[in-house]
């Protein structure tokens, strides 16, 4: 099913497409931020549920509803809004709508009148199911959420002490989430939040930005995503082991930057996203499962090799990290030997020395490019090196 949001607010527009994504694993989102925008998107794709904020920069909500009820009786509309009044309230049910949420809500229910509003129009198995190459290239063009390691009770808790919160301390908690880590650097790397004018590079500074409040309310969403646990023992041993991997190599990588004198978050960062090519990957094929496909061992390891790196490169410009964070990232699992950049050095030699399978002369060539030439001794009498580069 598609779905349009049409919410003029970047950061509202985020945290309701963050909700909708998570309704089902078939479910594709697109947003709007203004009248003309919703309504060239609504004739182009005609989706069945749509959420409409009353008030927009270039019209009324209200009027797409109109213009959208003229031609179809059956589309699940939800209106999003600041007024509460009675006479608002009458004036959106004249056109039938499916439901009416005054601003500010609670994500959690959100998600529970929505997912009453779309489940019976998403059966988890159908016989009409393209092939998983189709749905791989088109995944391209969709929002990808990967599943967060965050589970919903530990979010609500936190919310019920969100006063004495501070920004690091959900940073800490939530710095080996692969999935909230991305989402809320996409969120706070949004035009609406550069204040300064530079990216952010780091968890920590992404929730500064945005807010305890704001943080806890996607972090939330994310975990009620019903499409996040994999129905394979496969896929999850997979996710279980790349998650591994990233985190190995984010650890490495800040332990090499601290030595080098480095301020070292932006390297944990870029260690922990250095997997999620591979994630969003099993993610499709997860979803092609539910959706009625059937699928082999080495067919899931061959579409992981064949459509990792385009994920992985797509996930960077969707979550509009910045530059350094991606060249980062991308060092990771490349460096050109002509390439003398301190900072990317780090993140392959991290990649190199959390991996048993790397020749122990390539590790002590970038390990000395470095200066940390007693760096490998130190790391295996740690019991450093498990996996991942």
């Amino acid at each position: 099913m598609d779905a349009l949001i049409v919410e003029d607010d970047d950061l509202m527009a985020d945290l309701l497409e963050t909700v909708v994504a998570g309704l089902h694993p078939a479910m594709t989102v697109s947003k709007a931020a203004g009248f003309q925008e919703a309504i060239a998107l609504w004739q182009q794709k005609k989706p069945g549920l749509l959420v409409v904020d009353w008030n927009l920069p270039d019209g009324s909500g209200l009027e797409i509803v109109r213009q959208v009820r003229a031609t179809d009786r059956d589309v699940a509309i939800v209106m999003i809004t600041g007024r509460a009044d009675r006479e608002s309230i009458l004036k959106a049910a004249h056109y039938r709508i499916n439901g009416y949420i005054s601003k500010p809500f609670k994500v959690e229910m959100l998600h529970e009148r929505l997912l009453a509003m779309v489940g019976k129009a998403l059966p988890e198995g159908t016989s009409d199911v393209t092939s998983l190459d189709e749905m791989l290239s088109g995944g391209l063009d969709s929002v990808i959420q990967l599943p967060a390691k965050t589970d919903a009770a530990s979010v609500i808790d936190l919310m019920a002490r969100a006063e004495g919160l501070a920004a690091a301390q959900l940073a800490e908690r939530w710095q080996n989430d692969a999935s909230l880590c991305s989402r809320l650097l996409d969120v706070a790397n949004r035009s609406s939040f550069r204040r300064t004018g530079t990216p952010l590079v780091n968890l920590r500074d992404a929730i500064s930005s945005m807010g305890v409040p704001m943080a806890l309310n996607q972090a939330l969403a994310l975990s009620l995503d019903v499409s996040a646990a994999f129905s394979s023992g496969l896929l999850t041993d997979l996710a279980v082991d790349f998650q591994q991997r990233a985190e190995a190599v984010g650890l490495e990588a800040q332990r090499m930057a601290l030595a080098l004198g480095k301020k070292s978050a932006q390297f944990q960062t870029a260690g922990l996203l250095s997997r999620m090519g591979e994630l969003a990957v099993l993610k499709v094929v997860d979803q092609y499962l539910k959706q009625g496909g059937t699928l082999g061992d080495k067919q899931t390891e061959q579409a992981i090799r064949d459509w990792a790196q385009p994920y992985g490169n797509r996930l960077k410009v969707q979550w509009r990290l910045p530059l350094e964070l991606r060249q980062l990232i991308g060092a990771v699992h490349y460096v050109s030997r002509e390439n003398v950049t301190q900072d990317r050095l780090i993140m392959r030699a991290a990649a190199l020395m959390v991996n048993d399978t790397t020749p122990e002369a390539e590790r002590s060539r970038l390990l000395r490019q470095l200066g940390l030439e007693d760096w490998q001794a130190a790391g295996q009498e740690k019991g450093q090196g498990n996996d991942g580069s």
